[in-house]
C-alpha cells in the first residue's frame, strides 16, 4: 500500500505539472496574440525588455523585430530609440533607466508591465505618472491563470481602466489630446510684441495676446486644458533667460516667451523653432550737416586739383603770350599770378593794352573758367545753405566706432558677442558701448528712441517700431542690415525636459505657422500694442532747428580761413618789403 500511495502522489505531481506548462503556454499563446495584435495597431518595430527573466524574453523572440535586452534595468548609454519601440517590463520596478536622454527619447513610447503579484493599480499608474510616463498598460495573470490587462487613463477617475484582452478597444490612447481642464502652468514675459498681458474687463482676468501668448492660448483650448499664469509678483517685462531657467527646473511647463538658439548646443529645454530672424541694429537717422561744415562739403578734392591745374596751365600761358619768352617764369609768378588768381575768383584786373589775339583768347578761356566755377559753387552753397545734406551713413562697425553713437546692449547680448571669436563687433572700442546689466533699463531706452544709441532688434520688432514712427513728423531711426549681430537666427519656446505632450505642442507650432496665423499676428502687432496703451501715440520725434537763420558760430570756417589769408598775405608783404630794401642796400 505505501508503494501505491507514493505512486499516486508522483503521477499526482506529474499531473499538476503537466497542466501548468499547459496553463503556461496558454498564457504565452494570449499574450503572443495581443502582441501580435498590438503590433498592427502600433507598428513598432524594435522591442525593449527591462529586467530579468520572465515571459517576455520567450514571447519577444517570436515577434521578428529587433530586441534589446537590458537586464540591469538600465543603462547609462545614449540610445537612438524611435517613437516605435515598445518598451516591456519585467515587474513594477524593472526599469531604471539612468541616463536622461534616452528616457526623453522613450517618454512617450507604450509600455507593457507584466506582474504576477497583487497590486493596486491606481498606485502603478501614479508612479509612472510622476516620471511623466503616461502610455502604460498592466499586465497580470490570476490565480486561475486568466490573463488581465489594465491600462492607464490619467485625466479619469479611477485613473485606470480595464480591458479584454480581446476586445477591439484600444489600449494605448493619446491621453493629452484632451486633458479635461489639467493645468498648464506658463509666464509670459510681457516683452511687446511676443506676449502682452492685460485684464479682460468682463472676467477680471489677466490674459495675455501677441504672437507667442496667442500660440501658448490657441494650444491650450485645443487640448481642452486650463492656462494658469502666476502674475501675482511680476509688473515689468521678465528676462526670457529667467523664463527659460524656470522651466528647466520644472516651475513652469510652457514658457509664453521666445528663446535665440544662438551657440546652443543642448536644445532638451527648447521646442521646434518657432520663427526666424535677423538681429541687427536701428541706428539714428543721419542729422543735417552743420552750416560751419557745408563750406568743406562743397569742395571736392578732385575737382580742387582739376582747378589749381587749369590755374597753372592759365598762368604759363599768361606769362608766354605778354613776352613771347619765358622770361618772366618762376614759381611766384606761376602761383601767384595775379591776374590769374583774380580771374578764376570772377573778380576784374588790369586788361593790357594792344593786346594780341593770342592774349585776347586766354583771357576771354580765363574769363569762361571763372563764370563756370563760380556759377557752379555758389549754386552747391545755396542749394546747402537751403536743404543741408545729412550725414553718412553708418555701413559698418568701423564706421559706429568713429562716430558720435554709442551701441546699447543688454548683459547676455554682450556677453554672446564677447563669446563669438572673430565677431565684427569686437573692433568697437569699450568707451562706445553701454551695457545693461538691468534688462527693463535697455528696453526702456530702446522704446524711449533716444538719438545718442544704437540699439540691436530683430526685424519683427522692427515692424512695430516703423509702424510707430509713421505716427511722428519725421522718422528717427532706420533699420541697418550693413552690420548685425547675427544675421538668422531662430527663436524657440522654453518647455520643461520632460514635458509629456512635446510632440502636440511641435505639431501645433507647425500647423500654425502653415496656416499663415503667424504672420497675421505679426502684422497684427502694432495695433495690438496701440490698444493695450503700450505704444504711446504721441511724437516722439525732436523738433527741427530753425535753419533760416545763420549764427555767427556757422561762419567759423570762412573767419578762419580770411584771417589765414590775410596773415599769409601780411607775411608775403614784409618779406617782399625786406626782400627790395635788402637789394637795395646790396646794389649800394
Amino acid at each position: 500500500m505505501a508503494w501505491f500511495i507514493v505512486l499516486l502522489l508522483c503521477l499526482g505531481k506529474l499531473r499538476a505539472q503537466f497542466l501548468e506548462m499547459r496553463d503556461k503556454t496558454q498564457v504565452e499563446g494570449e499574450l503572443l496574440n495581443f502582441l501580435l495584435r498590438l503590433k498592427l495597431e502600433e507598428s513598432y518595430n524594435t522591442v525593449l525588455v527591462y529586467g530579468k527573466d520572465c515571459i517576455f524574453h520567450s514571447l519577444a523572440r517570436r515577434l521578428e523585430v529587433a530586441i534589446v535586452l537590458v537586464s540591469s534595468g538600465g543603462t547609462d548609454f545614449d540610445w537612438d530609440f524611435s517613437t516605435l519601440a515598445l518598451v516591456l517590463s519585467c515587474g513594477l520596478d524593472a526599469e531604471k533607466e539612468e541616463n536622461y536622454r534616452t528616457l526623453m527619447k522613450l517618454q512617450s513610447n507604450k509600455r507593457l508591465i507584466y506582474t504576477e503579484e497583487v497590486i493596486q493599480p491606481e498606485s502603478v499608474c501614479r508612479s509612472y505618472a510622476i516620471k511623466d510616463q503616461y502610455n502604460v498598460a498592466i499586465i497580470s495573470v490570476n490565480p486561475n491563470n486568466s490573463i488581465v490587462l489594465k491600462a492607464c487613463r490619467w485625466f479619469k477617475d479611477p485613473n485606470y481602466e480595464e480591458i479584454d484582452l480581446y476586445s477591439n478597444k484600444q489600449v494605448f490612447i493619446n491621453q493629452f489630446r484632451n486633458m479635461h481642464g489639467a493645468p498648464i502652468r506658463s509666464l509670459p514675459d510681457k516683452l511687446a510684441p511676443r506676449s502682452m498681458t492685460y485684464r479682460d474687463p468682463k472676467t477680471n482676468e489677466t490674459k495675455a495676446i501677441g504672437y507667442v501668448a496667442n500660440l501658448v492660448n490657441n494650444f491650450v483650448q485645443k487640448v481642452n486644458a486650463t492656462l494658469v499664469m502666476d502674475l501675482d509678483d511680476v509688473s515689468e517685462t521678465i528676462f526670457y533667460g529667467n523664463i527659460s531657467k524656470w522651466t528647466q527646473e520644472d516651475r513652469l511647463d510652457v514658457g509664453m516667451s521666445l528663446e535665440p538658439t544662438w551657440r546652443k548646443i543642448n536644445l532638451d529645454t527648447f521646442t521646434y523653432p518657432y520663427v526666424g530672424c535677423t538681429y541687427c541694429f536701428m541706428v539714428p537717422l543721419p542729422q543735417s550737416l552743420p552750416y560751419n561744415q557745408i563750406y568743406s562739403e562743397i569742395i571736392d578734392s578732385h575737382v580742387l586739383g582739376v582747378m589749381l591745374l587749369l590755374f597753372c596751365i592759365f598762368s604759363l600761358l599768361l606769362i608766354y603770350s605778354q613776352k613771347k619768352s619765358w622770361r618772366g617764369l618762376n614759381l611766384a609768378n606761376l602761383l601767384l599770378n595775379d591776374k590769374c588768381l583774380r580771374g578764376f575768383l570772377g573778380q576784374p584786373y588790369p586788361f593790357p593794352l594792344n593786346s594780341n589775339r593770342q592774349l585776347k583768347l586766354i583771357i576771354f578761356l580765363l574769363c569762361f573758367a571763372s563764370l563756370i566755377t563760380t556759377t557752379m559753387y555758389q549754386a552747391y552753397l545755396q542749394s546747402f545753405l537751403t536743404t543741408p545734406p545729412p550725414e553718412p551713413m553708418l555701413r559698418s562697425f568701423l564706421d559706429v566706432d568713429n562716430s558720435r553713437y554709442k551701441i546699447a546692449l543688454s548683459q547676455v547680448e554682450w556677453d554672446m558677442v564677447h563669446k563669438t571669436e572673430g565677431h565684427m563687433m569686437h573692433i568697437i572700442h569699450k568707451d562706445r558701448l553701454k551695457v545693461f546689466d538691468e534688462f527693463n533699463q535697455f528696453v526702456t531706452l530702446r522704446e524711449s528712441f533716444n538719438i545718442n544709441y544704437i540699439f540691436p532688434v530683430s526685424d519683427i520688432r522692427w515692424e512695430t517700431y516703423r509702424e510707430q514712427q509713421k505716427l511722428f513728423a519725421r522718422p528717427i531711426f532706420y533699420y541697418s542690415d550693413d552690420f548685425c549681430l547675427t544675421r538668422l537666427t531662430f527663436l524657440t519656446l522654453p518647455i520643461r525636459r520632460y514635458l509629456p505632450y512635446r510632440d502636440l505642442l511641435e505639431a501645433h507650432i507647425l500647423s500654425q505657422k502653415e496656416f499663415g496665423l503667424l504672420r497675421h499676428w505679426i502684422d497684427n502687432s502694432f495695433y495690438d500694442m496701440v490698444k493695450l496703451g503700450l505704444t504711446p501715440l504721441e511724437d516722439l520725434s525732436l523738433p527741427e532747428d530753425d535753419g533760416d537763420a545763420i549764427d555767427l558760430d556757422d561762419l567759423s570756417w570762412i573767419f578762419a580761413l580770411y584771417f589765414i589769408g590775410l596773415a599769409l598775405g601780411c607775411i608775403g608783404f614784409v618779406m617782399e618789403h625786406t626782400w627790395r630794401r635788402y637789394r637795395m642796400f646790396s646794389g649800394t
